[in-house]
């Protein structure tokens, strides 16, 4: 598709979220008996899932391969994205208990990778970043072979101590989205800033260039080609590694409307101009998520790094 054409169909009419979704949107439901037992295990810990509060569509391939992300401090947001389905309202305090159950979680599901996000905590002092620390510190501790991919809030009014305190804990991925272009964030993202977003991204890699940053972005809210094309020149700008490019699904009728149901041609011919603008890894499909398929992701970009900097001494040599 040109990209003339996919800006145009970005303007159409908004999808019925109720209508049938395309036959390349629809997933079976799960039935796995290692889903049952991922679920228990959760449950038992207490632990949160955006798997389940964000009602993800990958959740039954992934729960059904031991893969959950888990989501700290707690299961309701101060914030109200238009786009989300975690609840929105005064969270509850922090549970300290949570990091070794997260660290417990990691070594019962046997995962080689593991990715924490959470909810906005606007409420506490250090945005939660020090909850962050902690899981980190634990799964080090406890599950030492486990590589750490993290999604944080942006920590607005906080940023520079929190992700100072984030950085300095030694996740190896640090994912942060945008989430969408500038122009949709007054209506979809309204309690965040763009450009705040890019500089939190542009942070982590001025304080540790060694640390994978990650962020995604979802499509069929409204907005153009071109516009898309800028946020990636922006994201390659912050030194973002890896882009996520997945459709935005409504989750429910008081949640922004789907305006297209982009196909999978066109996610194609988007990680393919996203390639050509250097990012190390693109995961671009209708049900690609941030966490969807991390650890084989997180491997192939270590690979890549290695390969780079291998042809980059070999050149130099």
């Amino acid at each position: 598709m040109t990209e003339n054409t996919a800006s145009v169909l970005s303007l159409a009419p908004a999808a019925d979220a109720r209508q049938r979704k395309p036959d390349w949107l629809r997933v079976r439901a799960p039935t796995s008996p290692v889903f049952a037992e991922t679920r228990a295990l959760m449950r038992r810990l207490n632990l949160n899932t955006v798997c389940e509060e964000a009602a993800c569509p990958n959740i039954g391939e992934c729960w059904s391969q031991k893969h959950a992300t888990v989501m700290i401090l707690g299961d309701t947001c101060t914030r109200a994205c238009a786009f989300c389905n975690v609840k929105t309202g005064m969270p509850g305090p922090v549970d300290m208990l949570e990091p070794m159950h997260v660290a417990e979680a990691a070594g019962a599901l046997g995962l080689e990778h593991i990715v924490i996000t959470s909810v906005d905590r606007d409420d506490l002092p250090d945005g939660g970043a020090g909850q962050f620390v902690r899981v980190i510190e634990a799964l080090r501790q406890h599950a030492p072979k486990t590589t750490i991919e993290i999604l944080t809030p942006d920590f607005r009014n906080k940023a520079k101590k929190a992700v100072e305190m984030i950085v300095a804990a030694g996740p190896d991925v640090y994912n942060h989205n945008l989430e969408t272009v500038p122009r949709l964030y007054p209506t979809i993202r309204p309690g965040a800033r763009y450009y705040h977003s890019l500089r939190l991204l542009d942070q982590v890699k001025s304080l540790n260039d060694q640390v994978f940053t990650k962020s995604g972005v979802m499509v069929g809210l409204g907005e153009t080609a071109q516009e898309l094309h800028q946020v990636w020149d922006d994201m390659r700008s912050a030194g973002v590694d890896f882009l996520t490019v997945g459709q935005y699904l409504q989750p429910t009728p008081r949640h922004a409307k789907v305006m297209e149901f982009v196909p999978p041609a066109t996610f194609a011919a988007y990680a393919a101009v996203a390639r050509s603008k250097g990012f190390l890894q693109v995961a671009a499909s209708p049900l690609t998520r941030s966490s969807y398929h991390a650890g084989a992701d997180f491997a192939e970009m270590q690979a890549k790094r290695r390969t780079k900097v291998a042809a980059a001494t070999g050149a130099g040599a």
